[in-house]
């Protein structure tokens, strides 16, 4: 079974995605912000996946993201913005970041699916 991890804020974002990713057969980890989020991508080698919110205390999305696409690790998880930032210009910066795919909120459960699978499938 995969795993995924689920970096946002706000509980309730992280309950929605849970219940999405573990209907998908999705092993789930959580994160409140994107230094607990790199610690665990340092303690769990097997995340295969991680939804990404980029508005968080303590280190955002963004950071993150960049943390992590500068790791040596040895398998680079996707990486699916899941975020209210809309601008052109932050979705690419975004994408060239390193982000494989961008979901912007609210979201449905049939656009997660989409973009995690259309992120898995690179």
């Amino acid at each position: 079974m995969a795993t995924v991890l689920l970096v946002d804020d706000a509980r309730t974002v992280r309950s929605i995605c849970r219940r999405i990713m573990e209907s998908m057969d999705y092993t789930v980890l959580e994160a409140e912000n994107g230094q607990v989020a790199l610690d665990l991508v340092h303690s769990h080698p097997e995340i295969e996946l991680i939804l990404l919110d980029w508005n968080m205390p303590v280190m955002d999305g963004l950071t993150f993201l960049k943390a992590v696409r500068a790791e040596s690790l040895v398998q680079q998880p996707k990486i699916v913005m899941c975020t209210t930032e809309a601008e052109f210009t932050q979705i690419a910066t975004a994408i060239q970041a390193g982000a494989d795919e961008y979901v912007m909120k609210p979201f449905t459960e049939d656009v997660i699916r989409e973009k995690v699978e259309a992120a898995i499938a690179l």
